[in-house]
């Protein structure tokens, strides 16, 4: 993982999701790498340099740990869960970032919400139909997709408060 970019996307009170402007609690860091193992093809797509990264990036114990601090102060008293579309990507190293270098995670084992799913589920249609390229355009974010890691949570995080105001379709009685 080169860089972690999180956003608030909003909080549930009772059973209510109240959204809140994303671009207003924020965190991003730049790590620096592991290893030496890395794929070029994918780094580029972040925009990082490798170099620059090895020089300047932070240290990831104290990234995560500040990752961590942060989380706790956003959510309050509220229950951290973590977001992504799709979420087994995002999850995998974010979850093991956390174990390594901060002990912990914040979001547990499993406080996590996977939007394609939750797409699924409220649009009520099959898994491999809920792709941002079949999702109807009001509920995407209106933000360019950068690969820049906070970039890419804030529009995240609006697609959460989008598919969190989708009503579902009426249920279908079974023939």
């Amino acid at each position: 993982m080169v860089s972690l970019g999180m956003a608030v996307a909003g909080r549930m009170t009772g059973k209510v999701f109240e959204p809140v402007d994303p671009q207003i609690r924020t965190f991003y860091a730049e790590l620096r790498p592991i290893s030496d193992d890395h794929v070029p093809e994918a780094l580029a797509v972040s925009g990082l340099d490798r170099e620059t990264l090895i020089r300047e990036g932070r240290d990831p114990a104290e990234a995560m740990r500040e990752a961590a601090a942060w989380i706790r102060d956003a959510c309050g008293n509220s229950t951290p869960v973590l977001a992504a579309y799709p979420l087994s990507y995002d999850w995998m190293w974010i979850y093991w970032y956390f174990m390594r270098f901060a002990g912990a995670s914040p979001f547990g084992h499993s406080r996590c919400i996977d939007m394609k799913t939750l797409y699924a589920a409220k649009a009520g249609v099959p898994i491999g139909w809920a792709t941002k390229r079949q999702m109807p355009r009001h509920l995407l974010s209106q933000r360019p997709h950068t690969h820049n890691a906070l970039d890419d949570a804030i529009e995240q995080a609006e697609l959460l408060q989008n598919l969190m105001a989708l009503t579902p379709p009426p249920a279908q009685e079974a023939p």
